[in-house]
C-alpha cells in the first residue's frame, strides 16, 4: 500500500488554504513542493553550518565541503553513473544545457554543422542551440512528432548525417507527458557516431534512470522538480566529453593555478563549477533524493501511473475536452483544451477554487504551433496527489465550462 495520506503530512505546503479552499496542487511539472526534511536540511545550514567549500581548512568549510561532495556521490548513484567526476552541479536544467551548448559547441561545432532536436522540446532545449548555431554558423534540424504526439523515431536515421554533431532530445515532454524511447534513440544516434544529450527535467521525476544503460553522453535535470531546492541542477557527462570540453565560466574553484600569463584548470568536475557553488542547495537536493529513495521509486512510479490513468478516464467524460498527446507510454501529466474555453480563463477559475494548474504555451511554442493552437491547460501529478483531488479538479472544470459557455 502506498500511504499517500501519511506522505502528504511530510509536505507542509499542502496543508495551506487558497482563497479559503484547501490547496489542490496540480502544477508539479513546473515545480514540486518540498518535504519537511528538505526544508529542515536547508534551514540547518542557513542557521549556522555555513562555510565556503573547497577553500578553507576550518570546521565549517570542511563540513560544508563534505556535504557538497556527498551530494555529488548521491546523484552519481541515483543516475547509476560510472564516476562521481562525471557529475557537475549546476543551477538547473537550463544552466546545464547552456553549459554543454557553449563548451561542447566551442570544441566541436563548426560552420555548416547540424544539431538535431525534436519538435516536442522545451524552450530551454531549443534556444541555447539556436544561440550556438548563430555563433558558429551551424544549423538546427527538427525531428517531427506524429499527430498523437509520439516522436517519429523511425525517421531518425534520415535526420542524421555526417554533419550532425549532437542530438538533443527530451526524455519526457513537459507538454504531452509522452515518454520517449531514449535508449533506442541513443543507439540509433551512436550508430551514426552522434552523441546524445537527454533533457531529463520531467523524466527523472517519474522514472528510474541508469545513464550507463541508456548510454547517453549527457543527461541534465533540475532539483526543484525533484522535490529539492530551487537553484540546483545536474549535468551528467561522459568523462571523455567533459575532459575535452573547455570551461564554460572562469573564476574561483575551477582553477589549478593562475598567473597573468596563463591559467591551468582544475580536474573534473570542478573545471565546470566556477565561483561559490550553491552548496546549501546541493545538500537539500541530496536530502530530497534520499527521501525519494526511502519511499521507493518503484512504488512511486506505480502510484503516479494510477493517478494518470484515473485522470485520463475522468477528464474524457467532460464534453468538448481534447487531450493532446495520446501516444504511449505516457506519464505524470495531461494537457488539454475544452472547446469554447480559453485555457487562461479556465485556470483562473480553477485557482479561485483552490486548484493550482498551468495554462499557456508551457514553454513550448513550436509544439503549440504543431497542434495549431496558442495555449493549453495542464494538470501534472505527484505521488502526494490523490484521486479525490482529481475528482475535485474534474468537478471544477465542469463548473468552469457551465460558467463560461453560454
Amino acid at each position: 500500500m502506498f500511504e499517500v495520506d501519511k506522505i502528504r503530512q511530510d509536505f507542509p505546503a499542502l496543508s495551506q488554504k487558497v482563497y479559503g479552499k484547501s490547496l489542490i496542487y496540480l502544477d508539479n511539472a513546473a515545480t514540486t513542493q518540498k518535504p519537511q526534511v528538505v526544508i529542515d536540511a536547508v534551514n540547518e545550514m542557513n542557521n549556522g553550518i555555513n562555510g565556503n567549500i573547497h577553500r578553507g581548512i576550518h570546521y565549517l568549510s570542511s563540513l560544508c565541503t563534505e556535504r557538497y561532495e556527498a551530494a555529488r556521490e548521491t546523484v552519481q548513484h541515483f543516475l547509476h553513473a560510472a564516476k562521481k567526476e562525471e557529475i557537475v552541479l549546476t543551477s538547473g536544467t537550463t544552466a546545464a544545457i547552456n553549459l554543454v551548448a557553449f563548451s561542447f559547441g566551442e570544441r566541436y561545432i563548426q560552420n555548416g554543422d547540424e544539431i538535431l532536436i525534436s519538435e516536442a522540446e522545451h524552450h530551454s532545449n531549443i534556444v541555447p542551440w539556436q544561440l550556438l548555431c548563430k555563433r558558429k554558423g551551424a544549423k538546427i534540424k527538427v525531428l517531427p512528432i506524429y499527430k498523437d504526439g509520439g516522436l517519429a523515431v523511425k525517421q531518425l536515421p534520415q535526420y542524421l548525417s555526417p554533419k550532425t554533431k549532437l542530438c538533443c532530445i527530451t526524455q519526457m515532454s513537459n507538454v504531452l507527458g509522452i515518454v520517449n524511447p531514449i535508449k533506442e534513440i541513443v543507439s540509433i544516434a551512436h550508430t551514426h557516431q552522434v552523441p546524445v544529450l537527454v533533457d531529463g527535467a520531467q523524466g527523472i521525476v517519474h522514472q528510474d534512470i541508469d545513464v550507463q544503460d541508456i548510454d547517453c553522453d549527457f543527461y541534465v535535470f533540475s532539483g526543484h522538480k525533484l522535490y529539492g531546492p530551487t537553484g540546483t541542477g545536474i549535468l551528467y557527462g561522459k568523462e571523455k566529453w567533459l575532459d575535452a570540453m573547455p570551461p564554460y565560466q572562469g573564476g574561483g574553484d575551477m582553477i589549478a593555478s593562475v598567473s597573468f600569463e596563463q591559467t591551468t584548470y582544475a580536474e573534473l568536475p570542478l573545471k565546470f563549477e566556477a565561483g561559490t557553488a550553491n552548496y546549501i542547495g546541493a545538500h537539500g537536493l541530496k536530502t530530497a533524493i534520499d527521501y525519494l529513495n526511502q519511499l521507493g521509486l518503484p512504488a512511486i512510479q506505480v502510484y503516479e501511473q494510477s493517478l494518470l490513468n484515473y485522470a485520463l478516464q475522468q477528464l474524457l467524460l467532460i464534453e468538448g475536452l481534447q487531450i493532446y498527446g495520446t501516444a504511449t507510454p505516457k506519464s505524470g501529466l495531461v494537457s488539454f483544451n475544452i472547446k469554447g474555453l480559453h485555457p487562461a480563463d479556465t485556470a483562473m477559475l480553477l485557482d479561485k477554487m483552490g486548484i493550482a494548474a498551468r495554462s499557456g504555451h508551457l514553454c513550448a511554442q513550436p509544439l503549440m504551433q504543431r497542434f495549431g493552437i496558442q495555449s493549453m491547460l495542464r494538470l501534472s501529478f505527484s505521488f502526494y496527489n490523490t484521486k479525490e483531488e482529481i475528482d475535485k479538479a474534474v468537478t471544477a472544470l465542469v463548473k468552469a465550462r457551465q460558467m463560461l459557455i453560454h
